[in-house]
């Protein structure tokens, strides 16, 4: 197991895990193994070089190695057992705001573990989709509780893992009944909730079930803003998850609500 104190590090090692680890097995028919875990914690802080959520390139560069993204310190131990006892490397970014919030310790914490490639619906609904991970779980459940005393219904769900990347269609399930969805997350625009829209809309043939245009909510186009609330302005606040759900209802159901500004 390597550690990497934060996921903006990530790049100095990405040379290495994407043209040896992530291509050991496929280059050696299966003849070689790599069970090697790298633990990195980003997404969420203060700062310019300790907010990083440069996930599209991870994707596009690891091919060959897991990426766990948890929402939280729970999952993310569970993650680590579920690596532990295969023979397949993994990254596990662990969301780092998580060290500030207490969580329930579980009685089994070295036994259970998280699944990779299922998606865990947190929070059901009937109206729109909203599909994220890591720290931004937390932002979204803020939106989610301002758009319900609307009475706009959102499904939330975690995707826990972006390689692979749900393998049980849940996520597809969901837009059967929403026909409308939101991809959210830290990187730029065009980074890994262009991917994951990608997956969902081409990949699993989800736009047979879309009544709306899918939606991506990102970060902005450069690193997080120096300053305790750079990151409030430069990635998505609950606030955003508010405006860009709310819009999306405004076009779908015009006559029952109404454009705020």
């Amino acid at each position: 197991m390597a550690e990497i104190q934060y996921l903006d590090y990530l790049l100095y090692a990405v040379q290495t895990l994407s043209d040896d680890l992530a291509s050991l097995t496929y280059r050696t028919a299966g003849g070689q193994r790599a069970p090697m875990i790298i633990s990195t914690r980003g997404h969420r802080l203060e700062g310019v070089w300790h907010s990083g959520s440069p996930m599209g390139m991870i994707i596009n560069s690891l091919r060959g190695i897991h990426i766990c993204v948890p929402r939280n310190m729970t999952q993310a131990a569970g993650f680590y057992n579920t690596l532990l006892a295969g023979d397949e490397p993994g990254v596990i970014v662990e969301p780092l705001n998580g060290y500030r919030i207490k969580e329930l310790l579980p009685s089994n914490l070295s036994e259970f573990r998280t699944p990779l490639g299922e998606p865990e619906v947190l929070i059901e609904g009937t109206d729109v989709t909203l599909v994220t991970y890591g720290s931004c779980i937390r932002i979204a459940q803020e939106g989610i509780g301002q758009l319900k005393a609307l009475g706009i219904s959102v499904e939330l769900i975690d995707a826990q893992t972006l390689l692979p990347f749900d393998l049980t269609g849940t996520i597809v399930k969901s837009l059967q009944k929403t026909n409308r969805v939101v991809f959210m997350d830290e990187d730029v625009p065009g980074g890994a909730t262009a991917f994951m829209l990608q997956q969902v809309i081409e990949v699993q043939g989800g736009y047979q079930y879309l009544d709306s245009t899918p939606v991506t909510l990102s970060a902005k186009a450069h690193r997080p803003s120096f300053g305790s609330d750079g990151d409030y302005f430069s990635k998505p606040a609950a606030e955003d998850v508010f405006d860009t759900i709310y819009n999306l209802m405004c076009e779908a159901k015009p006559a029952q609500y109404k454009p705020l500004y």
